[in-house]
């Protein structure tokens, strides 16, 4: 199985994987390229705010870098941008969570400050969620691409059923009586 076979092109879950991955992808960029603006150095952690968050050169570029591949994504679109939204969030909520535990000590190499821990765990949640959109749920209908990828026998024996009552529902076609059809004189 290959990533895009699973999901249609024209879908309509690629335009949420598409617009999740690009929105976050250009507000980590901007983070990133203030950072980059005010000429941080990489290690610095005296506290350096920048959009309410303590920021680094190191954690600038971390961020150009994060927001690059989700904009990369959503260029692409389909199910990369959905796997890469799960990926990039869940490194978000594990950083978060990390940072929370190396807040004020000499571990903290990206300056990372309760606000900055904060932000990363939303940030986190909200590129997972665009990410799990439609592919993650107890409740996904039969017509999503995901229901009918785990469910390949009742989808089979669905898209029978349509298939019959597609042909039933179509007028019956004039029986040939074998003569040949003749236009004139009788």
């Amino acid at each position: 199985m290959r990533l895009r076979e699973e999901l249609p092109v024209d879908h309509r879950l690629a335009t949420v994987y598409r617009y999740g991955a690009g929105g976050c992808g250009v507000v980590l960029l901007v983070f990133g390229a203030l950072g980059f603006a005010d000429r941080l150095s990489p290690f610095d952690t005296d506290g350096t705010r920048i959009a309410g968050m303590s920021t680094n050169g190191l954690l600038s570029l971390i961020s150009l870098v994060f927001g690059l591949l989700l904009l990369v994504a959503a260029g692409i679109g389909g199910n990369l941008a959905s796997t890469v939204n799960m990926v990039v969030g869940i490194l978000f909520l594990l950083s978060g969570f990390a940072h929370t535990f190396i807040l004020d000590r000499p571990a903290n190499i990206l300056d990372f400050s309760m606000t900055n821990v904060m932000f990363s765990y939303v940030m986190g949640l909200l590129i997972a969620t665009f990410g799990m959109y439609g592919r993650v749920s107890g409740g996904l209908s039969h017509d999503n691409p995901y229901w009918r990828r785990r469910h390949t026998r009742q989808a089979a024996r669905e898209s029978l059923t349509a298939r019959r009552a597609d042909a039933d529902a179509l007028p019956a076609a004039a029986p040939r009586t074998g003569a040949p059809v003749t236009r004139g004189r009788r």
